[in-house]
């Protein structure tokens, strides 16, 4: 069997591509009102996802919309259990009302890496997505503390995450925004980087070491200048590697 990858882009955020973009991903992670979002940009956005036949994803992040969820803040698990219960549980009834579901949860800036390292709040995430009605699927960051722990309780998918366009630590954790050497703008530097994560599962760090990783799915950012053309750039070199471009299995 061939290599197969997910493509997989925050929408739902005000950027303006949205419709661009829409066909040329597999899933699509929806803004849920916290940093960005609310219940007209959920229904539009759940009406592309549908038109496209793109998997229906909720994207829930800290109620911070001056610093776009990206501020990492001090938090409980039980706290973060509430967020994204609650979050995700407005997507669903915007999803049922065009009868939808919401197949996948992954979340946004400060609360994505947070919980990724952190032990304890990985569990509030794990709490949330267990008390989900239907179940779906947890997107996290590939190698990080949050898919480990997630993997070991079997109660739910859950798909690891590359990025196309940040460098990563030794460590496997993405390098912070703060560095001048966290993003990859480069098209050619960034295709060439997924490409090698899906085809041999590593990634060089910024360090120099390469750092072993899974790549189910690639996060392409949906709020570039270039987004749409680095989409287009990137599923045009996927099908010459040929590697097939599909929605994860659930």
């Amino acid at each position: 069997m061939g290599l197969t990858v997910d493509l997989n882009c925050d929408l739902g955020e005000g950027a303006g591509q949205d419709e661009a973009l829409m066909p040329l991903i597999t899933s699509a992670n929806i803004a849920c009102g916290g940093h960005a979002g609310d219940a007209a940009t959920m229904r539009a956005t759940l009406r592309l996802a549908r038109r496209y036949g793109v998997g229906i994803g909720a994207h829930p992040g800290f109620e911070d919309r001056i610093n776009f969820g990206r501020l990492e803040r001090p938090v409980t698990p039980a706290e973060v259990t509430e967020l994204v219960r609650a979050q995700v549980g407005a997507l669903q009834q915007a999803a049922a009302k065009q009868g939808a579901a919401v197949s996948h949860v992954k979340l946004h800036g400060a609360l994505y890496n947070q919980t990724a390292r952190d032990p304890d709040l990985a569990a509030g995430v794990i709490a949330a997505i267990r008390a989900l009605t239907p179940g779906a699927a947890l997107v996290t960051l590939a190698g990080s503390v949050l898919e480990r722990l997630a993997r070991a309780t079997g109660d739910f998918a859950v798909v690891a995450e590359v990025f196309a366009d940040r460098t990563y630590q030794a460590s496997g954790t993405l390098t912070p925004r703060n560095r001048p050497d966290a993003l990859i703008e480069d098209p050619v530097r960034a295709v060439a980087q997924v490409l090698r994560m899906v085809r041999e599962g590593k990634v060089q760090s910024t360090e120099g070491p390469d750092v072993v990783i899974r790549a189910d799915t690639v996060c392409l950012h949906g709020d570039g200048a270039q987004a749409v053309g680095f989409a287009q750039r990137l599923r045009k070199e996927l099908a010459a590697a040929d590697i097939t471009v599909r929605a994860f299995a659930v």
